[in-house]
């Protein structure tokens, strides 16, 4: 997800759907890391997560849901100006139309297929596999069919299904570690397994990462790069020091330098500055929530 929406004080509409399997979420403060082999990262780690209450679950997805598109059913479903791709759900999940590419990981069909995994009848817009593309062509094209039934039908699944969504966030998380380490020099492995398991045992930490993770992504794709540099959960926690004694204000400070890096190698014409603000004021909230 590329653009960042001002926070709205107020929290539309939240709907969960109440019948699906609650998963390892919140804080994660039970999160336990296992390093099986180090420093070979072959296979390096495992997370694993004890199941929390529905409550909490919902408490993280109530929060990534205000930081994407405030807390609104609207929001679940747009297309940001200047992209060529739809942004759906709490996480603004990245969906292209069939024939569009770009270097940022299309990750909404990655969701239907997470969510038809575990049993979730699909509405008849999305294929039984998350294999189908985006059938609005354009913005333009999307914003003219804001009205109709099959966008208001997607609108519907999106905010009855706000607890799997939640859970394809934190299994993203639990899945980041290995490939950061993978894709890390040996020089900079511990770092980040350290900066990693700090944060997970802070209390808004576990919060901070999954959100992260979401807004920029692992780090470890070599498309989303500018002249070589990454912007990912990966680059934020190369950044940061290992030896602060609060690791989300520091968290917070790296990923400010991470995303300003981002903006002066991007290409100009993307114009990137005109989000910077916004992500900027994003990554600074973690150390008030």
């Amino acid at each position: 997800m590329l653009m960042d929406k001002a926070p709205s004080s107020r929290w539309h509409n939240f709907s969960v759907n109440h019948g699906c399997q609650s998963v390892g979420f919140g804080c994660f403060r039970s999160l336990i890391l296992l390093i099986l082999v180090v420093p070979v990262i072959s296979n390096p780690c495992e997370l694993r997560a004890s199941s929390l209450s529905g409550a909490e679950a919902r408490r993280i997805g109530k929060k990534i849901w205000q930081n994407e598109c405030n807390g609104t059913i609207s929001g679940l479903t747009s297309w940001n100006s200047g992209e060529n791709f739809a942004s759906l759900g709490i996480g603004h999940f990245i969906w292209y139309s069939e024939g569009e590419q770009g270097p940022f990981e299309e990750s909404f069909p990655q969701l239907m297929a997470f969510m038809a995994s575990r049993g979730t009848t699909l509405p008849p817009i999305l294929s039984g596999d998350g294999s189908r593309h985006c059938p609005w062509k354009s913005r333009m094209e999307f914003i003219r069919a804001q009205d109709t039934s099959k966008m208001k039908q997607l609108r519907e699944f999106l905010a009855q299904t706000v607890d799997l969504q939640s859970q394809f966030l934190v299994d993203r998380l639990q899945r980041s570690l290995p490939k950061m380490l993978n894709e890390a020099p040996s020089t900079d492995r511990e770092r980040v397994r350290a900066n990693f398991e700090r944060l997970l045992r802070s209390s808004q930490g576990c919060y901070v990462l999954v959100d992260y993770v979401n807004f920029k992504g692992e780090g470890v794709l070599h498309s989303e790069r500018y002249q070589g540099e990454g912007w990912g959960l990966l680059q934020v926690l190369q950044e940061m020091k290992s030896d602060s004694s609060n690791p989300v204000p520091e968290f917070s400070r790296a990923a400010a330098v991470v995303l300003k890096r981002r903006v002066g190698n991007s290409p100009p014409a993307r114009n990137e500055q005109r989000w910077l603000a916004g992500w900027l004021k994003r990554v600074n909230s973690y150390t008030r929530d």
